[in-house]
């Protein structure tokens, strides 16, 4: 029943145009080589000497450089063909990546902040350009697969790199930083989807020159949309970026171990993503984002209450399993708050609202990434660290509950004032 189920909503997805289906398969490519660093990179860089603290560090520039850049590039890309800057990325971030790779080998630590900002920068062309991308060229009845295939990407990657990096550890003697830049070099693949790249459907919205006070943009709007996305991506870089680190200081869990536990969460996390327009048909944007993300809220407690009996024969199977659980449910709701949040802004407000959201997590992961650093120099287990997460997640998913309400009535709004008689009669 779940196969025939599963097959059915996969054949939905054939009915995506090729120039969509084009740019989501570029950015498959991409997401396997971010995928392989978010596996392995801080166990490569723990076992050639860095410590947590610094770890955290070096990774804060990458966030910092979307930041600083995600912002304004959304007032650059408004009203532009967007072909350029997927390109860009596709062809820097596997470059930059590789030299990453080498810097580390060959210990240049004084070159791995301008590399971690150049991987932020060349990263951002790519994905603020996306979304919109996305929004701009596909039919609206479409959107909601569409959105949902692209955040699949980053599942997939995983899936696809977990099980390399797995495969190379076991079957060959090369080491982590090789295996690294072997996905790099098949991350330049992507390529080949956007070179013949030519449908980009600029509406009239999009084509007006904007600046930060133009009255085309309804600001009001933008920030309600991204207040929960806000604080839910400060407690997530306290620990999605170092959650390897908690397994391989807690269970001692190898690179090659963590990428396949890594590909076997993926294959869950995009399955659950291909669910995703039914789910939201089903239960609606109310219930089919906060109770999955609430139920992940609480998977994460308890994996982050692991720690404390970590030498118990069952701490390890229940870390196991509730990071397992919490993986899909948070991102299952992730196309849905990205389609409520693009739909509640308005289409003018689309191209912004895709470049602050980039900045925002970025913004916000560089400085949790600072605040993780600081709490580890100070002591604190991983536990309490999570547990800092989890209270920002179900704040975040509270905020989110109010901007679904605020959404349904202003869609309530809006059908009675089409329906209202012309009273200047």
């Amino acid at each position: 029943m779940m196969f025939t189920s599963l097959k059915k909503i996969i054949s939905s997805y054939s009915t995506l145009e090729l120039h969509i289906l084009n740019v989501i398969k570029a950015q498959f490519f991409i997401q396997i080589v971010g995928g392989a660093f978010f596996l392995i990179l801080n166990i490569f860089l723990a076992k050639n000497g860095y410590s947590d603290s610094e770890i955290a560090h070096f990774i804060s520039f990458r966030f910092l450089a979307v930041m600083l850049l995600a912002f304004p590039l959304g007032f650059f890309i408004k009203g532009r063909v967007l072909r350029p800057f997927l390109i860009f990325g596709s062809l820097g971030v596997p470059i930059i990546a590789i030299l990453i790779v080498l810097v580390i080998e060959y210990s240049f630590r004084g070159f791995l902040p301008i590399l971690f900002i150049l991987w932020g920068i060349l990263y951002t062309f790519f994905q603020v350009s996306v979304l919109p991308y996305i929004m701009r060229n596909t039919e609206v009845e479409n959107q909601s697969h569409a959105i949902s295939l692209s955040f699949a990407t980053n599942s997939f990657g995983m899936i696809f790199s977990g099980l390399l990096i797995f495969l190379f550890d076991n079957l060959t003697s090369i080491n982590n930083g090789q295996v690294l830049i072997i996905i790099s070099c098949i991350g330049f693949f992507g390529l080949r989807y956007l070179i013949s790249l030519n449908t980009d459907n600029l509406s009239k919205e999009s084509s007006k020159s904007i600046s930060v006070f133009s009255n085309n943009l309804d600001w009001l709007l933008i920030i309600k949309a991204i207040i929960p996305t806000l604080i839910i991506a400060i407690g997530a870089g306290l620990t999605i970026p170092f959650i390897n680190l908690f397994f391989f200081h807690n269970f001692l869990i190898e690179a090659s171990e963590f990428a396949l536990i890594g590909s076997c969460t993926s294959i869950l996390v995009a399955t659950s993503s291909l669910f995703v327009p039914k789910v939201k048909s089903r239960f609606g944007y109310k219930k089919g984002i906060t109770v999955s993300q609430m139920i992940a809220v609480v998977a994460l407690i308890i994996l982050a209450t692991t720690e404390f009996f970590k030498d118990y024969w069952f701490a390890f199977p229940l870390a196991l399993s509730c990071y397992l659980l919490r993986a899909p449910l948070m991102n299952l709701a992730a196309p849905m708050t990205s389609q409520l949040t693009m739909n509640y802004v308005g289409k003018n407000n689309q191209e912004m609202l895709s470049a602050i959201m980039a900045a925002i997590w970025s913004g916000s992961w560089y400085f949790s990434s600072q605040i993780f650093r600081f709490l580890i120099d100070l002591g604190f287990p991983y536990s309490y660290i999570f547990y800092i997460t989890a209270a920002f997640y179900s704040l975040g998913i509270l905020c989110y509950y109010f901007l679904i309400l605020s959404y349904q009535r202003k869609n309530i709004d809006e059908k009675l004032t089409l329906n209202l008689p012309d009273k200047s009669i």
